[in-house]
């Protein structure tokens, strides 16, 4: 149970971590060789193999609670970053406006993130449980492979519409998600391995269930 308590405790912080670089990287859109797609997409995708392998070790009570709770630190993290922009300069020092430019959140991009991320996570938490309830301990690659096939279109089309739609061509808004599509998919089959990383056992919240009823 140490161990399992240990490697929820990395896990979540690294999921969590991962979700606030991929926030802010988002407001960033770039093309690399030729594909266009938000920033945030180079790192978003090993959300999604992190959050399983935090389901597999403490079991989806604590996956539910871990997409919420970053979801509300990214919601601070904007807000405290929109306030610091806010604040009066030290003049001394100069205007400092390049701090504003790059971290003072697009309120809609924030929006559409966290909404995105919320509901494409969770839909992943349900698939990922049913296939674990049904399949047991066989084929583990498949509760990553099916989950995120199905989490990762929600996310990407709900990302793109809700940040971009009006604001941009549908032509380009469609490329971002072809973009997205095209790397998480990428780093989703890529990351599959790792949930072999860690024991396939009774999860956390389970094991605790019972020492609470002892």
């Amino acid at each position: 149970m140490r161990r399992a308590l240990n490697l929820t405790v990395v896990l979540g912080a690294a999921y969590v971590a991962a979700q606030m670089m991929a926030d802010v990287a988002s407001l960033r859109i770039v093309t690399i060789a030729g594909v266009t797609m938000d920033a945030g997409t180079l790192i978003y995708p090993f959300t999604f193999t992190l959050r399983d392998l935090v389901h597999k070790v403490a079991g989806v009570r604590v996956a539910r609670l871990l997409i919420f709770t970053a979801a509300a630190v990214n919601a601070v993290m904007a807000l405290f970053f929109w306030i610091v922009a806010n604040l009066e300069p030290a003049l001394e020092v100069g205007p400092q406006l390049e701090f504003g430019e790059v971290l003072a959140p697009v309120w809609r991009i924030v929006a559409a993130s966290i909404i995105a991320e919320v509901v494409s996570e969770l839909l992943d938490t349900e698939v990922y449980r049913a296939w674990v309830d049904r399949m047991g301990h066989r084929h583990q690659w498949g509760r990553v492979l099916v989950s995120n096939s199905i989490a990762i279109p929600v996310d990407s089309v709900l990302f793109a519409f809700l940040a971009f739609a009006g604001t941009m061509s549908m032509a380009a808004v469609w490329a971002i998600i072809w973009g997205n599509l095209l790397v998480k998919f990428l780093v989703s089959f890529l990351s599959m391995p790792a949930i072999y990383w860690v024991p396939d056992e009774e999860p956390l919240d389970r094991r605790l269930d019972v020492l609470d009823h002892a």
